[in-house]
């Protein structure tokens, strides 16, 4: 069993089996206007250094280890980790620089994180991440994609389940848009209203062709 949480903005943790964290774009919560995550992570995954997702120092155990826009295929414990650098922008990393997408294989569970994806990758960048089971990916715009190229984007990867995530919630201080400008657009899939921050999925039973929302807490 993986259970995944949300901390708001891009930030998910991913606990394994044996309890071992894995975080990904950790933020410090006021600098955002929202809570910071509460947690303590074996292991950092950092799409990218701007201070809305690097935040790592106030979440990492003693002995945890972070991984900063690192690219190629890795092991973080034994989980496969495959790092393919991506843009911030339009313009192949001129405006915002480059950020990492990051596909974790997590006993069999295939999630792919987009970081702040700025444009739609062609389909041969984004064929080494092709199985996708879950993907998590920005929906807000101003920064990132918007809520229409997000839903072009999966169609290109097919994942199973979306986790939308980098939108406005109330008490963040960017102009992103509201989740509710993506779920308007999504007409093919189940949407999955959480009541709570936390999901637990297994490699035997992760749900087909759904939107799943976290409620943040």
């Amino acid at each position: 069993m993986v259970i995944i949480k949300w901390y708001g903005h891009a930030c998910f943790e991913i606990i394994d089996s044996k309890g071992r964290s894995i975080v990904i774009d950790p933020h410090d919560g006021r600098s955002i206007g929202i809570k910071p995550p509460k947690t303590q992570a074996h292991a950092v995954l950092i799409t990218h250094e701007h201070f809305d997702h690097n935040a790592y120092q106030g979440i990492l155990r003693s002995d945890g280890v972070v991984y900063s826009m690192k690219t190629g295929k890795f092991m973080v414990f034994e989980h496969e980790v495959l790092g393919l650098k991506s843009y911030h922008d339009k313009v192949r990393g001129k405006r915002r620089g480059e950020v990492v997408i990051y596909k974790v294989n997590v006993e069999g569970v295939r999630i792919v994180h987009l970081g702040d994806l700025g444009y739609i990758p062609s389909d041969d960048e984004l064929k080494n991440l092709i199985p996708v089971d879950i993907l998590m990916t920005p929906v807000g715009g101003t920064f990132t994609i918007d809520a229409k190229e997000a839903l072009q984007l999966s169609d290109k990867l097919s994942p199973k389940v979306i986790i939308p995530m980098h939108y406005w919630v109330e008490g963040i201080n960017l102009p992103l848009l509201p989740l509710s400008e993506f779920l308007k657009l999504v007409t093919t899939r189940k949407i999955i209203n959480l009541e709570s921050n936390t999901w637990s999925v297994s490699v035997m039973d992760i749900p087909e062709n759904v939107v799943v929302v976290f409620k943040l807490m």
